[in-house]
């Protein structure tokens, strides 16, 4: 019996070794993700890092072809039209997706995931979920709605830190207007550029901005050539619009809140900027400024502005969102809160001056303004739009609502892809994203246009406070199928890959 265990014994030793040296291995590469990668069955629900995708409708910067997409290591490093693929790989490393349409990823420049500190509302992992869900490959996350805000270095790192092993996309920050020390730190420290309110924000701990600040801003970020992004409105004295007595103030009737925000508002803050970006001209003292605004409800006398000033050749952009596009003021039932945003949703006549701004090339892009908040938040039961919190969350549902609402204007799949992808990369400085061309990301969403699919509880996509959404219970067109983001597919038939494996964004 002795000599047996002498002689086991060493085996019995080498066994053990090897399954202590396993474990501490797999510890050893948990703690250090994202530095060493994971393997790739856990970032993608595809296995192979070198593949070719094919379709019939491949949009591209040079129009629609019918080709194939190659993909290796994360980027894509040939585009074929037609089926002949050079090389001939093996059959499993090709995926056909017939007559579904292979277009770039969307990049949603205007997103507020709220963490750190209001995780509740929304965060990193579920957000990033639902974006790519929708095809959305990229999100800039607005410093807004986090606790604290974004106003500092420190402050910066702790929104990095949060978004560390949760991101499902890759994500990029911004930061709010400061002062100028802060703000040059905080450009070097590769924040994507800079947000501003011209009227209460609603978070105590994120200030309003005068012209003033802003003009003071923009003379640092001339220098890092970087934008400021601009909620356009001044609040004025609005009883001239409404006159505030008990029999006509009734805080559930949408129109009461309509009044308190009106047009002016966006206009008086839109000449203010437009008398700024005058120096942003080529040879002005602000040359390499850029100023964008962000959800332009306005058509009328806001939209004029930003016009006239493109056309001396002021650096300035704007952007108008998919609930400007999609509902109209005489619509919206009263009590219902779900619809409360700000700016506010005009009427039918101004929806249809948006659109034809749109696919004009007047408004540059499109965002979300994704805010999500909790339900208690929106007052749901009293139905009181004066008190409520304002916010539409719709970060998951930009692809088939823009494009079922669109293409009753006539919004073409190029035009999509510009408004969605191209245009919102070149704001935020995205070089290698945007196009499906050669040396770029291969971020890519795979979808069916003319698929139609009702958006209620039972639509396999991850939302947060799904009661919340305004456009639950409509019928929409333009299923995601699939979502790649720098070749992992992180998005197939309702399911998320097991591993977040999205990258943070940092500006050079």
């Amino acid at each position: 019996m002795d000599q047996f265990l002498w002689r086991v014994l060493p085996l019995l030793t080498i066994l053990v070794s090897f399954g202590v040296f396993f474990y501490l291995q797999d510890s050893y590469t948990a703690q250090l993700f994202p530095l060493i990668k994971l393997p790739r069955d856990k970032c993608s629900l595809l296995p192979h890092r070198h593949f070719w995708i094919s379709s019939k409708r491949i949009v591209t910067p040079q129009g629609i072809i019918s080709g194939s997409v190659e993909i290796n290591d994360g980027k894509i490093i040939s585009v074929v039209e037609g089926h002949a693929i050079q090389g001939k790989p093996k059959q499993e490393e090709v995926i056909d997706y017939g007559d579904a349409v292979i277009m770039p990823g969307l990049i949603d420049v205007h997103v507020h995931l709220n963490e750190p500190g209001r995780t509740e509302w929304e965060g990193f992992d579920t957000g990033t979920r639902a974006a790519a869900a929708g095809g959305v490959t990229t999100v800039v996350d607005m410093p807004l709605n986090c606790y604290p805000t974004t106003v500092s270095k420190e402050k910066l790192k702790l929104k990095l830190d949060a978004a560390e092993d949760k991101i499902y996309v890759d994500v990029g920050m911004t930061n709010n207007l400061c002062l100028s020390i802060q703000l040059t730190e905080l450009l070097s420290a590769g924040v994507l550029g800079v947000k501003s309110f011209m009227c209460p924000s609603g978070i105590d701990d994120f200030p309003m901005a005068t012209i003033d600040h802003i003009k003071a801003g923009l003379s640092v970020l001339a220098k890092y050539r970087r934008p400021i992004v601009v909620h356009a409105e001044i609040q004025q004295d609005f009883e001239n619009h409404l006159e505030l007595n008990e029999d006509n103030l009734d805080p559930r009737a949408y129109l009461t809140y309509l009044n308190t925000r009106p047009p002016s508002w966006e206009e008086a803050a839109i000449k203010q900027l437009v008398s700024v970006t005058k120096d942003t001209r080529k040879g002005g003292p602000l040359e390499g400024a850029h100023v964008h605004i962000v959800h332009l409800s306005d058509s009328s006398a806001s939209l004029d502005l930003i016009k006239e000033a493109k056309s001396h050749g002021d650096s300035i952009s704007v952007e108008t969102c998919p609930h400007y596009l999609a509902f109209t003021s005489e619509e919206i039932p009263n009590g219902d809160t779900r619809f409360k945003c700000s700016p506010p949703i005009r009427d039918a006549y101004n929806k249809d001056k948006l659109w034809e701004a749109v696919l004009e090339g007047h408004i540059d892009l499109l965002s979300t303004d994704h805010s999500p908040t909790v339900p208690e938040l929106k007052l749901m039961e009293e139905g009181d739009f004066l008190k409520a919190w304002g916010g539409i969350s719709s970060l998951q549902f930009n692809l088939p609502v823009t494009w079922s609402y669109g293409k009753k204007y006539g919004l073409t799949l190029e035009q999509l892809s510009l408004l969605w992808s191209k245009k919102p990369a070149t704001l935020a400085g995205l070089e290698s994203k945007g196009t499906i061309a050669v040396g770029n990301h291969a971020d890519i969403v795979v979808w069916q246009p003319e698929l139609e699919f009702d958006l209620d509880d039972d639509y396999p996509v991850f939302i947060k406070h799904s009661e919340l959404s305004a456009y639950m219970g409509r019928r929409l067109s333009g299923k995601v199928l699939e979502t790649f983001v720098r070749g992992n597919l992180v998005f197939k038939d309702g399911k998320h890959a097991p591993a977040p494996c999205g990258v943070q964004i940092l500006a050079k």
